[in-house]
């Protein structure tokens, strides 16, 4: 099938579901309302709370939710065929994921920038805001852990994507130092400063990689394991506006950029989806994900549909950025919907290529290769890609077509073969299509570790974010047993409890591979996402100005209540066989936690239903001082 009609449907779905839904979620649900004082004025500190520039803002939120799941997920769903992703992205960002989005967003909006522990608290129950809270702790490391294990295997031993993404660090330092200290206000330059001089850092990338320094920024996976959350620490300690937001902002523009050369890349190569649309593998027993189709697929994309993770970043540092609720549309169903559209670019990207190129990119070499034990004092040997072991471990695999000429082509010194995870499949994916361009052959080697960065960037921008997000709930829970560890603004407890965060998901990446984190990931994201829609419905049945209007997330709720149990089911089973007790233990508390909110929730709204339904409802967030924003 070729490529130009999918890219139409998918714009259609998405572009009308933002103009007439969310518009009436807007106007007829949640009653936004532009003149009421939003958290970043009522509270505004310069450091968590500050009102932001809408496009800035944007920016923000759409880097802090884009991580993993919109770039990697597609990619090893494929597995199924390209039909079961799609559809899944499609119902899911529309019906799902852009409704929790924005209902969570407005939540903790109208409730002074609160936590969505905080509003389980105080909307639901004490016995759901508790376990919320510990249930969102736990949910965020392994998320955390997800997004970081992708980044490690796309990053090791690759020089110009280290110092590509290395270098963003100190251009999102002096692009926040330019807008908020230098030149307050001045975007225009800043943005033209951080963009000049990361398109200069990625050209600059290719030259360290083939001089004598290329080792100072060649690192093995378990470096990036030390790396990643000393810098996780370090985002989640700095104020807003000095690094995260910035770099955020900065990577938003290659991200948007890159997703619009994509899409035009796409219309005019036009390349046929030679996966199938539907797979052998819908029943289960793929070489990638071992599980059905259902509920696997719903497990494995999930930032490009719904995911949980978002809810964070909407009742996290979002809302104590947001200047007034008039944005409120654009920066959450608006980001989600964007969001939705780079996941099916990268499904296409990762289905334009040959489905036995695909499967030998992307099945672990440890899955099919037996390394013998090291000899005491010898290092240990790492499971190599082996095309001969892999067809007589997976018969039913076909055949590569084109993997010898593109491991020549993309110039990688570990070779593509056997890299897991989806970011090297989708990085070559990408690179066949931008190579094909006018003017553009023989760059297969730099489009490849373009679309490596734009990657990373993507997933680190979410880790940063996700960081400060943990660190805040650590804080809260904290704070009840010591409230000086409740105040975000103090020192020792900031720094405290951004070290244990990045400690506990560092120590996750350290000691277990993807086939382990991945569908760990899928779970937790989504058993957050159980618990948002949730909360949400909550709200809409105290709140909304007709009752029924909790259908909008009590459906999207049942679906995804059912798949997460299923999927939790069968995580759970699978690591205990395998011999993960820790993966396993943590699977079973975020389930116990999740079913005992799903229980209260369910006990509120039967008390909430028989009551009588007055007209007209209390305005939610009527504490919040009402003004010009």
């Amino acid at each position: 099938m070729n490529t130009l009609g999918l890219i139409a449907v998918s714009l259609c779905v998405l572009m009308l579901s933002y103009r007439y839904y969310a518009a009436f979620l807007a106007t007829k649900v949640l009653l936004l309302d532009p003149k009421r004082m939003t958290p970043a004025h009522q509270f505004n500190d310069g450091r968590d709370y500050h009102p932001t520039n809408k496009l800035v803002l944007f920016g923000h939120h759409f880097a802090a939710i884009a991580g993993a799941g919109p770039l990697i997920g597609p990619v090893l769903a494929a597995q199924y065929g390209w039909g079961p992703g799609a559809i899944w992205i499609l119902v899911g960002a529309v019906f799902a994921g852009a409704v929790q989005d924005m209902i969570i967003l407005w939540a903790s909006v109208r409730q002074k920038g609160e936590s969505l522990g905080q509003i389980a608290h105080n909307q639901v129950s004490s016995v759901s805001g508790w376990a919320t809270m510990f249930a969102i702790l736990f949910i965020m490391v392994v998320a955390l852990a997800g997004l970081a294990i992708v980044v490690v295997h796309a990053l090791k031993g690759s020089a110009w994507g280290s110092f590509a993404i290395i270098a963003t660090i100190p251009i999102a330092l002096l692009m926040g130092f330019w807008m908020f200290k230098f030149r307050p206000g001045d975007v225009k330059n800043a943005t033209i400063i951080g963009v000049t001089l990361l398109v200069f850092s990625l050209i600059a990338g290719q030259w360290i990689a083939n001089s004598s320094f290329a080792y100072l920024f060649s690192y093995s996976d378990k470096a990036w394991c030390v790396i990643l959350p000393l810098y996780g620490f370090v985002a989640a300690v700095l104020p807003v506006w000095m690094l995260l937001s910035p770099r955020d902002y900065l990577s938003t523009y290659m991200k948007l950029g890159v997703v619009i050369m994509l899409a035009v890349g796409v219309v005019i190569v036009r390349p046929d989806l030679q996966m199938p649309m539907f797979t052998e593998y819908l029943g289960g027993g793929g070489p990638i994900l071992p599980g059905p189709v259902w509920p696997y697929v719903c497990l494995t994309i999930m930032c490009g549909a719904i995911s949980g993770f978002h809810s964070l970043i909407a009742s996290g540092t979002t809302p104590k950025m947001i200047d007034t609720e008039r944005e409120l549309p654009a920066i959450s169903y608006g980001a989600m919907v964007t969001e939705a559209f780079v996941a099916i670019l990268a499904l296409i990207a990762a289905c334009s290529l040959h489905p036995g190129d695909y499967y030998h990119i992307n099945i672990a070499p440890a899955k099919y290769t037996v390394v013998a034990a090291a000899a005491p004092g010898e290092k240990k040997v790492s499971p190599k890609y082996d095309a001969a072991a892999l067809a007589a471990k997976f018969p039913k695999v076909p055949p590569t077509q084109d993997l010898t000429r593109l491991n020549s082509l993309v110039d990688e010194k570990e070779g593509i073969g056997g890299r897991p995870g989806g970011g090297v499949t989708l990085a070559v994916g990408m690179a066949a299509i931008f190579s094909k361009l006018p003017f553009m052959g023989g760059l297969m080697a730099f489009w490849y570790h373009f679309a490596i960065v734009f990657e990373a960037m993507f997933i680190l921008t979410t880790i940063d974010a996700g960081t400060r997000v943990a660190r805040f709930i650590l804080q809260e829970l904290l704070g009840a047993i010591h409230k000086p560890l409740g105040r975000t603004n103090w020192l020792p407890g900031t720094l405290g409890t951004s070290a244990l965060i990045s400690f506990c998901w560092g120590y996750l990446i350290f000691n277990n591979g993807i086939d382990i984190i991945w569908p760990m990931f899928g779970v937790a994201n989504q058993l957050l996402g159980v618990l948002s829609l949730g909360i949400g419905t909550t709200l809409l049945l105290r709140y909304a100005p007709k009752r029924k209007y909790a259908l909008v997330s009590f459906l999207p709720f049942c679906v995804l209540t059912a798949t997460v149990l299923y999927g939790g089911y069968l995580n759970t089973t699978t690591f205990f066989k395998t011999d993960k007790p820790i993966p396993a233990v943590l699977t079973v508390a975020m389930l116990a936690l999740v079913i005992i909110v799903i229980v209260d929730s369910f006990v509120q709204w039967a008390k909430i239903l028989r009551g009588p339904e007055v007209r007209p409802r209390p305005v939610f967030g009527s504490d919040i001082v009402a003004g010009a924003a």
